[in-house]
């Protein structure tokens, strides 16, 4: 009876690991396509912000949205994240006080500033589009994050296109270990875990 217990278990981490792998790919794939397209709203996912200033990452976010905003792919733009350790400043906030300092009407920013992950923050985002009856987004993160997003999002109902910041082609360990994370991620939050 043991020695049957261990062969399913090791059957089911083995399934696992192949997909994973198999988000993986499917992963990378959408990291690099860019399917910029009219929509309701664009969406910018949350990173790092430095007392008040956006990091490098969400000022590359930032900066991806505000080109698509400017050509005319939709109306609005969200900026999402919450506190992250910062008394002061939530991801969301910052974002939306640098879009205006770029010339975006503060009636054109949507901000959602309680989400402390993925999960809270596309579950937030779904729920502002909902009570305004918006139903398409393009989602604005890095490529390795896109596939992740756009799935929770469709989850609720909404149409998604994924449209990742520019930045250098990276084929690194620290790339691959990306993509793996998110797949793991996606995994866990398809079987119920809120990662």
């Amino acid at each position: 009876m043991r020695k049957l217990f261990w062969n399913g278990a090791a059957l089911a981490g083995a399934a696992f690991l192949v997909y994973v792998a198999y988000l993986a790919i499917r992963i990378e794939r959408q990291s690099r396509q860019d399917e910029a397209q009219s929509a309701d709203l664009i969406i910018v996912l949350g990173a790092a912000e430095y007392r008040g200033c956006p990091s490098p990452v969400l000022k590359g976010r930032l900066d991806h949205a505000l080109d698509l905003y400017r050509r005319r792919l939709a109306p609005l733009i969200l900026t999402t994240g919450g506190a992250g350790g910062d008394p002061l400043f939530t991801e969301g906030g910052v974002g939306r006080a640098y879009l205006m300092t770029q010339g975006v009407p503060s009636e054109a920013i949507l901000v959602e500033t309680e989400g402390e992950t993925t999960v809270h923050s596309t579950a937030m985002a779904a729920e502002i589009m909902r009570r305004m009856g918006l139903k398409s987004a393009l989602v604005v993160s890095d490529g390795y994050h896109i596939y992740r997003v756009k799935k929770m999002l469709e989850f609720r109902g909404l149409e998604v296109y994924g449209s990742p910041r520019p930045e250098n082609a990276s084929r690194s360990l620290r790339q691959r270990w990306l993509y793996i994370r998110q797949a793991i991620g996606y995994a866990l939050w398809s079987l119920g875990v809120p990662v």
